[in-house]
């Protein structure tokens, strides 16, 4: 299955019972950026859109912006 395929299904359809616990996923930062995000999506079973977080599913979404999660959480701490 296409990344792009993965990102577009719906959470229902999802078997909580085939996800990774995300408190199981280990990056390794000493392996380069290109690297550590092939590691993080083997962990989580080729599928980098849907884990668990104890009980809860979470089904992620990136924005195709430019601006970093880094950016975003420091104009959002200045906002508070």
């Amino acid at each position: 299955m296409l990344l792009a395929d993965m990102q577009n299904i719906n959470i229902q359809d999802i078997d909580p019972g085939t996800l990774v616990d995300i408190k199981n996923v280990q990056v390794n930062m000493d392996l380069p950026k290109l690297d550590r995000m092939r590691d993080v999506v083997r962990q989580m079973n080729g599928n980098p859109y849907f884990f668990k977080s104890g009980k809860l599913t979470v089904k992620v979404s990136f924005a195709d912006t430019l601006v970093t999660i880094d950016e975003r959480m420091e104009n959002y701490l200045r906002t508070i």
